[in-house]
């Protein structure tokens, strides 16, 4: 199977975590050595990579402090939850406290029975990666069986490296399909990676404007949305990028089935309950440092936005058959 660099942008090099700058692409294939806490966090608050790999560093950033712990120091839960609470502060609408709540579980059960709340935590990480991995590569398949030949897809904010993998398996299928990536401003993430690695993956893909969705739909040159979801609500709304909410809109008006990829969650009960980044104006009003626009101009980001789950036709889950 063809796997794409954003599927998995994170591995060890001896004691370092070795980070995929992700705001290089596609000019450059860079990894950020991540040797501490707080340079892990600022990784995740910066952007250097996305919700995947978010999630990716969370978890190994425990590993990682358990490595700067000697050994011969007993790790205590008070710097457990230490460093879960960092990491869940870096950004407010991912579920961090989820999968951070599990390691700092893992610690208390380990202190409780007198075990090594280093080595519990290190096999844990250790299995929930390779159990998410697994899934993952599930999700592809399943995405790779529901497109078809002559599919128009319109994509925004996938999740990293499974539409690139999942189109490239049906073409080894004999299905040729086609994609239409937006922009996804501010970052231009779909214009840096996501057209990247659709390019390296051997699928035609046309770059669209954020604001050029509605005339795309409306001249029927899509039959198919494809988009991620980095929280999910136990109702099934999704929150993804910013914008996922009017391309879902517009897929509910013109009959076009929206197939989003999730992470199924119990915690919240709907889309009103997940808390939505608001970024820096900044970040629209600047790009590579440059200046964009006039001074005093303020600029309005938030995040993500919310996708109601009747708006969507299909998910297809990281846990399989549900």
């Amino acid at each position: 199977m063809y796997e794409s660099p954003l599927f998995w942008p994170a591995h060890w090099q001896d004691k370092t975590l070795m980070v995929l700058d992700e705001t290089l692409l596609p000019g450059k294939l860079h990894y950020i050595p991540v040797r501490r806490l707080q340079e892990a966090v600022d990784v995740i608050k910066s952007m250097k990579t996305r919700a995947f790999g978010q999630f990716l560093v969370v978890l190994n950033t425990f590993v990682l402090e358990m490595h700067r712990i000697p050994s011969k120091t007993k790790v205590d839960l008070k710097t457990i939850s230490t460093i879960a609470q960092a990491l869940n502060e870096s950004r407010p609408t991912f579920p961090f406290a989820e999968v951070t709540g599990i390691i700092v579980g893992v610690a208390q059960k380990a202190s409780t029975h007198g075990a090594d709340i280093r080595a519990a935590i290190t096999k844990t990480v250790d299995g929930f990666l390779q159990d998410i991995r697994h899934r993952r590569l599930e999700r592809v398949r399943q995405l790779a069986e529901a497109l078809q030949d002559g599919d128009k897809i319109l994509t925004h904010c996938n999740v990293s490296g499974e539409l690139a993998m999942a189109a490239a398996m049906a073409k080894q299928q004999g299905k040729n399909v086609r994609v239409f990536a937006t922009e996804t401003r501010p970052y231009l993430q779909g214009a840096k990676l996501t057209v990247w690695e659709l390019q390296q993956a051997g699928i035609t893909v046309t770059l669209v404007a954020d604001n050029a969705t509605g005339s795309l739909i409306a001249q029927e040159k899509v039959n198919k949305v494809i988009i991620g979801s980095d929280r999910s609500a136990a109702n099934g709304d999704i929150a993804n990028k910013v914008g996922s909410y009017q391309i879902a809109v517009l897929a509910k008006e013109f009959g076009i089935p929206l197939i989003a990829l999730t992470q199924p969650s119990h915690k919240i009960p709907s889309g009103k309950d997940i808390p939505i980044e608001q970024r820096s104006g900044q970040e629209v009003l600047l790009y590579e440092r440059k200046k964009l626009f006039p001074m005093g101009v303020e600029g309005y980001y938030p995040g993500f936005d919310v996708v109601p789950h009747e708006l969507i036709r299909k998910a297809i889950t990281i846990y399989a058959g549900v």
